[in-house]
């Protein structure tokens, strides 16, 4: 295949890569910064897509980053690759802080109050994810599907962190929105200035080889 990698990568550092890429995360923010300014779209398309990208950062629906904001970039007519770029907002360390933000505020919303009886999110996780799959199981046997710890973790931590996402994602989405906008606009200036300086310096240099 011709995008197959040469170099067989082992698990272990596949793992570790997406927890610290090479070259750091601060390589690769700026990596993702320069490729997000040299999008071929006006300033607010991209503006509103990376608004779009940060926001959904602040949702509970891992794995589905990308489409989620590419759905929201598309609602808004914001550039729907800059959204997907900015899901890099939410990472490895980013992502800790962000759900103690959405739960905090998701809990304060609701006026819940945490329940120690059914254990750490930790645990509710687990026996989510076990409920899950003993249902699975349970298709094939005659098992009894029991979905009451899938309903603790809907009610205790997916729900209050959807719910507790949307106030903290719209004030980081919004600041990303007025910080990236005058920083892309002063970015496509320059840029056409630059191809515009280029293009009369071509001209001079024909005009000089006719003569």
């Amino acid at each position: 295949m011709v995008f197959k990698r040469r170099d067989r990568r082992p698990i272990g550092r596949i793992v570790l890569e997406a927890l610290w890429p090479r070259g750091g995360w601060a390589r690769a923010a700026r990596y993702v910064q320069l490729r997000v300014n040299r999008l071929p779209d006006p300033p607010d398309r991209i503006a509103r897509g990376i608004f779009a990208g940060v926001l959904t950062t602040f949702t509970p629906f891992y794995g589905f980053h990308f489409f989620t904001a590419a759905l929201i970039a598309w609602i808004m007519r914001g550039n729907i690759l800059a959204a997907i770029l900015s899901t890099f907002f939410g990472n490895p360390l980013t992502y800790v802080p962000i759900g103690v933000i959405a739960m905090k505020t998701g809990y304060w919303l609701l006026g819940l109050e945490a329940d120690k009886d059914h254990g750490s999110i930790g645990k509710k996780f687990v026996k989510a994810g076990q409920d899950l799959w003993d249902n699975f199981i349970a298709i094939f046997t005659p098992d009894k599907t029991d979905w009451s710890h899938l309903k603790i973790f809907y009610d205790e931590v997916f729900f209050p962190y959807m719910v507790g996402g949307i106030l903290p994602g719209l004030i980081a989405g919004t600041i990303a929105y007025y910080v990236s906008l005058p920083l892309i606009t002063a970015f496509q200036n320059r840029r056409k200035g630059a191809i515009k300086a280029k293009l009369a310096e071509l001209k001079k240099k024909k005009a000089r080889e006719a003569k």
